[in-house]
């Protein structure tokens, strides 16, 4: 007599595991091509979830795109029309470059953010599935064919699909059964992040977001929905495991290290816990494969110092369902799909990625970075063009040329003439960086076959079959 349980079955054309940024995007792209489209998620929305959750113009103009900015204006969160940011007392104030339209940054409480892709997502015909947990994958001759999961009343599904998209966050269970959760470009970051909410004093600075920095420490505050700023700081990063109280005395002591900041908060009140980021490491995954994808966080990650994870997940999510929708009957053009997918975001991304390991290094302002914000101050344009590297309108090779780092090291050894060694040997640091950051292009940013994954192709009993783990969703710190 067979004892095993029965599975349920089903077929789709796509399957998407996590339903938060990268996933509603996905899905909405591919529901909106007339694909059928199941996403599972562990979470009951709406959810909240770690993440600092700042979004530049050209986040924004994402959310545009994928039909949900209405939603999200519904949530109150305020225009944020100026950059402002100091820097070892340098301040630079610049309106924001508009971006399809869109001349205004927002910060939106994932909570209320989410909620709108999902409903968004909905709208767009895609089956939403609440506190469903993914236990493995189905294979069928090396080709990822589909999943197998927990239902909410505890019973084991299967759905068969032609492309299972991994959205599932850092700790991706889709990335450890294809077998490339181990990342093939890593950088350990040398800062942690710890954020909180405050209750707003006034309404002079809601449409400013402000960042200063000052010795080692960095520190933000972005205005957000229900009369709130969120505001993050950012200090070297500290060994070991974080004790209780430890968030909360390391997030005090680094505002208390920030007067501008401390300003700022000056008669706002806190609203609920510190959180906590540490342990922080960004990377590129290998994300495509016969039949699935790694989408946001869970195959590429950055720091959360230049706020990039949210826009790049609704980004390379709606692009990755736009070039996978038409060619899902044919599995050797999809396959290409996902690897020219896959290669884009690497070249797009990569910049950027390379730059933001360069601000987390936990490290006091250089010569040349005090430099950048002393000519940003007197200089509008420059300091239009730095503003916009968050918005990905300037790519950091674009500005920080050979020539404009030459300058801006030329005047850095004028203002500290006083001090010459440390300003010559920043400029050789900054030289041996670029070249580092080329070197690491060429060998594995850039590289046509990057390290190929190992799939966990085992079937494990139905009875015993277990989640890899219980990370649901994006996570955009």
């Amino acid at each position: 007599m067979n004892d095993s349980p029965v599975i349920r079955a089903e077929d789709t054309d796509v399957v998407v595991v996590g339903a938060r940024c990268a996933g509603s995007a996905t899905a909405i792209a591919l529901a909106r091509a007339g694909r059928r489209v199941i996403a599972l998620d562990s979470a009951v929305f709406p959810s909240d979830t770690l993440s600092t959750h700042l979004l530049w113009p050209a986040g924004v103009a994402e959310l545009q795109r994928l039909g949900a900015l209405g939603r999200v204006e519904d949530t109150g969160a305020p225009h944020l029309t100026r950059a402002h940011a100091d820097g070892a007392g340098h301040v630079v104030s610049t309106p924001f470059t508009p971006v399809d339209g869109i001349g205004y940054a927002m910060c939106v409480r994932r909570v209320r953010l989410d909620a709108a892709l999902v409903a968004t997502a909905r709208a767009a015909g895609v089956d939403i599935r609440e506190k469903c947990r993914v236990l493995e994958l189905i294979w069928e001759r090396g080709r990822c064919r589909g999943v197998r999961y927990r239902d909410p009343e505890g019973e084991i599904r299967d759905v068969r699909a032609v492309l299972v998209v991994g959205a599932d966050g850092r700790r991706s269970t889709v990335a450890q059964l294809v077998g490339t959760r181990e990342p093939f470009a890593d950088k350990p970051s040398g800062r942690d992040c710890y954020f909180a909410y405050w209750r707003d004093s006034e309404d002079a600075q809601r449409h400013i977001a402000a960042q200063w920095r000052a010795g080692t420490d960095l520190g933000t505050a972005f205005p957000c929905d229900d009369g709130l700023v969120l505001s993050l700081v950012q200090p070297p990063a500290e060994p070991g495991p974080l004790r209780p109280g430890d968030a909360e005395r390391r997030y005090e002591q680094a505002i208390g290290r920030l007067p501008g900041l401390t300003e700022r908060l000056r008669g706002a009140t806190r609203v609920g816990r510190v959180r906590s980021a540490t342990n922080l490491s960004s990377y590129f995954r290998r994300s495509a494969g016969p039949g699935w994808a790694l989408a946001g966080d869970a195959g590429h990650f950055k720091d959360p110092i230049t706020a990039q994870g949210i826009r790049d997940a609704l980004r390379y999510g709606r692009i990755l369902g736009e070039r996978t929708a038409p060619v899902l009957g044919d599995p050797v053009a999809l396959d290409r799909a996902l690897r020219d997918w896959e290669r884009l975001r690497v070249r797009e991304c990569e910049g950027l990625y390379q730059w933001t390991n360069r601000l987390a290094r936990g490290e006091a302002m250089r010569p040349w970075e005090i430099e950048l914000y002393r000519t940003a101050a007197g200089d509008p344009r420059f300091a239009s063009a730095v503003t916009d590297l968050f918005s990905r309108i300037t790519e950091p090779a674009d500005l920080f040329t050979p020539y404009q780092a030459l300058s801006l090291s030329t005047r850095a050894l004028w203002h500290s003439r006083a001090h010459p060694v440390a300003v010559v040997r920043d400029a050789a640091r900054e030289v041996r960086d670029i070249a580092a950051d080329r070197l690491e292009s060429w060998r594995t940013l850039r590289a046509e076959h990057p390290p190929r994954p190992r799939p966990d192709t085992r079937t494990s009993p139905t009875s015993s079959a277990r989640p890899v783990t219980s990370c649901p969703g994006d996570h955009h710190v």
